[in-house]
């Protein structure tokens, strides 16, 4: 199985050149059974990393591009009169499918951004009293643009809690953008890509992320760092108990792409930035500054492993 996901980062790494690190994260995520924000600059390749992890994991894939006058129901469907038969046909949006790129998802207002709320937290939606369940595995990947741009609508900090992840993807180091500047057009690479595993192996990997232990050693590890950003003068407020537990199954996910059983205090520092840097906001922030790596470095080195 670990084969599989190292595949899966090789035929990425193709396609988006330098990132190997944010490929390794995004499929954490995704083992971990959550959903991932990308928040960078229009342009560096967060819509080709999404369109990339669902054809490498042969998964069904949607996109849905946020506009401010996108509504609800554009997202979840709709149910319309079907005057032959004398009743009314539900005819699914683009939210039932296996991959959903929410792409510019602060673009939209925040009535439509709320629509993906329970699609997200539950793997279901319900319109007008009637629960749908949606496919699986589930994954949603969002990008945003920098909140300083025209025309966002900051997510609220209720709805970036429910991503488990963010990550930045950044401009291309001089090697890299060689290789794009040369090659060939993402677009003709990206017809030709192959799944590199099928769902059902998906679903396995994401029920053995579960049973990666974590040693009580471990989660007094984890249970430091909460507390430390709970006590510390750097946070407004500090990581929640929701926080702790999306901590702990990147973590999982880490460990498991590295092919071991047990979680180790590496894996929990690995994945720390991107699991708490959209949840922690810290006293003195720098507009239009991205400070998770700075942050989660001074935790890493503030809490001593047990």
């Amino acid at each position: 199985m670990a084969s599989a996901v190292e595949r899966v980062v090789r035929q990425a790494s193709t396609i988006v050149l330098g990132k190997e690190r944010q490929i390794r994260l995004a499929l954490a995520c995704l083992l971990a059974r959550g959903h991932l924000l990308i928040e960078d600059l229009p342009g560096v390749g967060k819509t080709t990393l999404a369109q990339v992890l669902a054809k490498s994991l042969g998964l069904e894939f949607r996109r849905i591009q946020f506009t401010a006058d996108l509504l609800p129901a554009d997202i979840v469907g709709v149910s319309i009169y079907e005057r032959d038969r004398g009743t009314f046909k539900f005819h699914p949006g683009p939210i039932f499918s296996q991959v959903i790129l929410a792409d510019e998802v602060n673009r939209a207002t925040p009535k439509t951004q709320s629509a993906l709320l329970e699609a997200m937290e539950e793997h279901q939606v319900t319109l007008e009293g009637e629960t749908r369940a949606l496919p699986r595995p589930f994954f949603v990947i969002a990008t945003q643009n920098p909140s300083h741009q025209v025309g966002t609508f900051p997510l609220p900090e209720s709805q970036l809690d429910r991503f488990l992840m963010r990550i930045h993807l950044g401009y291309p180091d001089p090697q890299a953008e060689r290789g794009l500047l040369k090659g060939i057009e993402r677009r003709e690479l990206l017809a030709a890509l192959t799944p590199c595993m099928e769902a059902a192996e998906l679903e396995t990997l994401q029920q053995r992320v579960r049973r990666v232990h974590a040693s009580d050693a471990l989660v007094d590890y984890l249970q430091a760092i909460i507390e430390f950003t709970r006590r510390s003068p750097l946070f407004h407020t500090g990581l929640s108990p929701r926080a702790g537990l999306a901590l702990l199954a990147a973590a999982r996910a880490w460990a498991l792409m590295d092919e071991r059983r047990e979680v180790l205090p590496e894996d929990v520092q690995a994945v720390l930035p991107s699991v708490v840097g959209h949840r922690l906001q810290p006293v003195t922030d720098r507009p239009g500054v991205d400070g998770s790596a700075e942050l989660s470095g001074r935790i890493i080195a503030e809490v001593p492993i047990p």
